[in-house]
């Protein structure tokens, strides 16, 4: 097939680029930047934005399917930055697929679309959406899956899948930002509750949109659906956090801090950072307050019965891997 990987160049997204490679496929991507890497594996690249329109059909000409992965992530930035690449860059997408005829698309959701600020233990797809967001992000993805599902007909099939905190060797993002911390001694364990969350590691994720790729068309039992997406392993948080952290060599994290302390610091943090238009990124918000003193982990029952998503590498595995990997970028 000839495919389509929206943000190819990222964590996940060039993830999935290899495991399409590797099984003869066709790949494009569509970036903001180039990458060297996709050049070296034979994948043509278009550098633009989702928000341009003309860019994104260009794109998804002439291809069968559509992996849209890219977003903008994080959890503090304006408002209008999150909604043209996650909410505008999506229906960019969709419209492009139905202009070109492009009959399959895969859209990389959150679980976040539905975390309404408490525990989520053994959530299935029929949990709703909040009413309330605390960062911009889930806020936004929400509305972008919810018009990538709508959007499911007899011209486009479509499917969004969750995957749950990605990581492993090549993560630009989580593992960074937990090594880092550590290593400055910025890192605090909110609240003393045990917090079961299921993570997922890369290769699963990748292997989960494969498999999503592999099963959707219109009208078949995936069209239409969300899917969250996990290791099926879940662990205290701090527990996987320390576990991190040893993979890189820091030691691990041993202070402590309130709930209540880390909403109200966030609270504050926010505040001061929208007031005086700060660069960066508050050290807590809000939405990261509540997200590391709540449980987070799903009932996998719908993608292991409608993907056949059995993932193929253990949380103990996927950290020998990271070990190796950190220890070769020194």
């Amino acid at each position: 097939m000839k495919v389509l990987v929206t943000g190819g160049g990222g964590f996940l997204g060039s993830a999935i680029v290899r495991n399409l490679i590797a099984r003869g496929d066709t790949v494009r991507s569509l970036t903001r930047n180039r990458y060297p890497e996709l050049d070296a594996l034979g994948v043509e690249q278009i550098c633009a934005s989702l928000s341009e329109a003309d860019a994104v059909l260009e794109a998804v000409d002439d291809c069968d399917l559509v992996y849209h992965v890219a977003a903008k992530a994080g959890v503090w930035g304006h408002y209008q930055d999150y909604y043209q690449a996650n909410v505008v860059g999506s229906q960019n997408v969709v419209n492009a697929c139905l202009l070109a005829g492009v009959r399959k698309l895969v859209y990389t959701s959150s679980p976040s679309v539905v975390f309404d600020g408490s525990d989520m233990q053994g959530g299935d797809e029929t949990l709703p959406y909040p009413a309330h967001y605390h960062s911009f992000y889930p806020q936004t993805k929400a509305e972008a899956e919810r018009y990538v599902l709508e959007a499911n007909s007899a011209e486009l099939a479509t499917v969004a899948l969750r995957p749950h905190l990605i990581w492993g060797p090549g993560d630009n993002h989580l593992v960074p930002r937990i090594l880092e911390r550590g290593r400055t001694g910025a890192l605090r364990r909110i609240g003393t509750k045990t917090c079961l969350v299921d993570s997922v590691y890369i290769d699963n994720a990748a292997q989960a949109h494969i498999l999503a790729g592999e099963r959707i068309a219109p009208g078949s039992a995936i069209a239409g659906k969300a899917y969250f997406i996990a290791n099926d392993e879940p662990l205290p948080l701090w527990v996987m956090i320390n576990r991190i952290l040893a993979a890189g060599g820091v030691g691990p994290v041993t202070r402590t801090i309130s709930p209540e302390l880390a909403y109200a610091a966030g609270w504050l943090l926010e505040k001061i950072y929208a007031l005086l238009r700060l660069p960066g990124e508050p050290r807590m918000t809000r939405f990261v307050a509540r997200e590391l003193s709540t449980a987070h982990w799903f009932d996998l029952t719908a993608a292991k019965r409608d993907l056949n998503y059995r993932p193929a590498v253990s949380v103990d595995e996927g950290l020998r891997r990271l070990s190796r990997w950190l220890s070769a970028e020194g």
